[in-house]
């Protein structure tokens, strides 16, 4: 397979580099799974600079309700009740949580550990109809920062990999101030980094748009979205506690 590695200083231009090099040197393959062909390669997508701004790419296909909504899911677990209600099979915050405390003590145990990862597949996902893309989140803290190193065995490349990275940003911000050291990089490695046939004319459009100024496609976090991201909570919240209570009726006896 085809491998690309990428090296930028904030995330939307990393992304914005990786969705180029998929268009570019993208493979087209079958994916029976999904009875369609795909474009595919593998990256490895590095940003030096996780937290400069602008932060939030204008190729993300979601809004603010959407992003707040899964950073919410992957920090906090806003919607782990979904596991027991038999409707999801697992949420990444599900598969790390028990293993949230280990890490942090390691890491405060020895600074220079090479010990502080996270494993987010099991045994049982060989064979499931829906196994988790996410395999796993290594953290390590080098000069007095923390960077973080994540696995996908797959990624969607158009609808997924920028909600990905920028939650898991957000997860690696968290436990660096838990430290009290700064953020480091992040490096984001999809083995497959794909884009669906059904998607291909939004990669071009893309492609398009960044191969015509790519330094106007982003949006600041910080005193842009975080705030019209935390008008959201409200609702978010609700929703949360409103799919709960319905689902908690359906399993009373």
């Amino acid at each position: 397979m085809f491998e690309v590695m990428v090296c930028k200083d904030t995330l939307p231009q990393a992304y914005h580099t990786a969705l180029d090099a998929l268009e570019t040197c993208g493979t087209i393959t079958d994916c029976d799974d999904w009875n369609c062909q795909q474009k595919e390669l593998s990256m490895t997508m590095i940003v030096e600079h996780p937290l400069q701004e602008p932060m939030i790419s204008k190729c993300f296909i979601g809004d603010p309700h959407s992003l707040e909504q899964y950073r919410l899911e992957m920090l906090d677990g806003i919607l782990d009740f979904e596991i027991d209600t038999g409707n999801w099979e697992y949420t990444y915050h599900d598969r790390y949580a028990a293993q949230f405390p280990g890490l942090i003590r390691e890491l405060k145990r020895n600074l220079s550990t090479r010990r502080a990862v996270m494993v987010i597949r099991r045994p049982e996902d060989i064979g499931s109809a829906d196994p988790p893309c996410l395999q796993h989140i290594q953290y390590f803290v080098r000069d007095d920062k923390l960077d973080c190193c994540v696995l996908f065995r797959s990624n969607d490349a158009c609808k997924a990999t920028f909600m990905n990275a920028f939650a898991l940003i957000c997860l690696q911000k968290k436990i660096a101030d838990e430290l009290g050291v700064g953020v480091g990089t992040y490096t984001h490695r999809a083995n497959s980094f794909h884009c669906y046939e059904k998607d291909f004319d939004l990669l071009r459009g893309y492609v398009q748009r960044i191969r015509t100024d790519m330094t106007v496609l982003a949006y600041d976090y910080e005193g842009d979205w975080k705030e019209l991201m935390e008008d959201e909570d409200e609702s978010i919240y609700e929703m949360a506690k409103e799919l709960k209570e319905r689902s908690d009726d359906r399993v009373q006896p």
